[in-house]
């Protein structure tokens, strides 16, 4: 039977179908202002009661206030957050290797990336072996995926989104067929009106696809909010 590791918010976790799966690798995709980096800070400040965490944060989005906003026992939990910030694509690849470690000599409860695509996108910026750097990305989301598999560790990584040139309407994950791949749990973010956002579950081992969460970001997290 798959284990599960809550979020920090039932609801969200009833969404999920009893929250994150431990064997596999789960995505959140979105524009900016989705709410991303909520959802990851809400889950770090609920799994670090118990276990450590490791955030990589790729973007500076690990902040300490709102943390503080979403724990209640801030100092305690504080402590079991491993926090790894690569400032470039090859510091990203070394941060990775250094999980191996960590998974080893401490009770890892969850493994977080945000995001997985920012550094990349970086290089990919200033490289002219975009082969190499898309199979490095690769090599990265594998490894995570690996992880998830034998140590039963669940993986929460984020990611960005860019429109179609062609396709107005249509959306593309940064990655593409790769990161789409080696994620066995897939959730898009979109933000509506009036501070209303929608998770929206594109891929799922055991629940039915375009499943819609409607929430908006409190102070506490995030709060359901019933679809009109």
């Amino acid at each position: 039977m798959v284990a599960r590791i809550g979020s920090g918010n039932k609801d969200f976790d009833d969404f999920l179908n009893g929250g994150y799966e431990d064997n596999i690798v789960t995505m959140l995709y979105g524009g900016p202002g989705t709410g991303k980096t909520n959802i990851c800070l809400m889950t770090a400040a609920q799994v670090s009661k118990q276990k450590k965490v490791i955030f990589i944060d790729t973007e500076g989005s690990f902040s300490p206030d709102r943390f503080k906003q979403l724990c209640p026992d801030y100092n305690n939990c504080l402590n079991n957050i491993f926090i790894l910030c690569p400032i470039d694509f090859e510091e990203q690849r070394g941060s990775l290797k250094k999980l191996k470690e960590l998974v080893e000599k401490k009770d890892i409860g969850i493994i977080i990336v945000d995001s997985i695509v920012m550094l990349y996108r970086l290089e990919i910026g200033k490289t002219k072996d975009i082969q190499n750097t898309n199979r490095q990305l690769g090599l990265q989301i594998s490894y995570l995926s690996e992880i998830a598999r034998k140590k039963s560790i669940p993986i929460l990584i984020t990611n960005q989104i860019y429109k179609d040139f062609e396709d107005k309407t249509k959306i593309n994950i940064v990655g593409g067929d790769i990161l789409k791949y080696w994620s066995k749990c897939l959730i898009e973010l979109r933000k509506l009106e009036d501070n209303k956002r929608v998770a929206i579950l594109k891929k799922h081992r055991s629940q039915a696809e375009n499943k819609k969460f409607y929430f908006e970001i409190i102070d506490k997290g995030i709060k359901k909010i019933e679809e009109k």
